[in-house]
């Protein structure tokens, strides 16, 4: 599978794209970024230097992934969600040497408008809802909504919500594939596939 750059993206010498990608109109990919295969690049998406980007993302619309963030494989970044990457920005001071890494895991979910505050770790399969605002790390398969954003339950591996409580102790089967998954106090991990 070839990768496709639109003739309006700017790719600057050093960038690695994997095979496969998918890079439409006014998309800008710095020299130092490095990406996966199989990812896709929506219209007006900026990739930073020091960004590491896993197989099979797909960025939508007007997001920027700024530099000192990773994404793991499978992560889908909905149109125009925010990623900070210095906690107390001013135009007056300069804070590169300040850059808190952010780490979205594998197969996670971060919604339209949502906002990924700087310094945090989203863990694997979360699901954030459109127009959250993360400021804390997020545990495996949790579902956060609002502002800022607060657990409200546990989505599978598939997106489908998961019938269990908060915390405590638990099982679930996932309504679409059948996978079964366990809560053990605040962790939810996935029995069988």
């Amino acid at each position: 599978m070839a990768t496709t750059i639109h003739a309006s993206a700017i790719l600057d010498e050093g960038a690695v794209l994997g095979e496969g990608c998918r890079v439409w109109h006014f998309v800008h990919i710095c020299g130092g970024a490095r990406i996966g295969e199989r990812c896709s690049f929506g219209q007006n998406v900026f990739v930073g230097n020091d960004v590491r980007i896993g197989d099979n993302v797909k960025i939508q619309n007007n997001v920027s992934v700024y530099d000192a963030v990773t994404i793991e494989s499978d992560v889908f970044c909905g149109p125009s969600m925010v990623f900070t990457n210095v906690y107390n920005p001013r135009s007056a001071v300069s804070r590169k040497d300040e850059y808190r890494r952010t780490l979205v895991q594998q197969g996670a979910t971060l919604g339209a408008n949502c906002t990924v505050v700087c310094g945090i770790t989203i863990g694997r399969y979360a699901f954030i809802g459109a127009g959250a605002v993360v400021n804390r790390d997020v545990p495996d398969f949790a579902l956060m909504l609002g502002v800022p954003a607060r657990h409200a339950g546990w989505v599978s591996r598939f997106g489908e919500r998961l019938e269990l409580p908060m915390q405590g102790e638990g099982e679930a089967r996932c309504p679409h594939t059948g996978d079964r998954y366990r809560l053990q106090g605040e962790r939810v991990e996935l029995l069988a596939a």
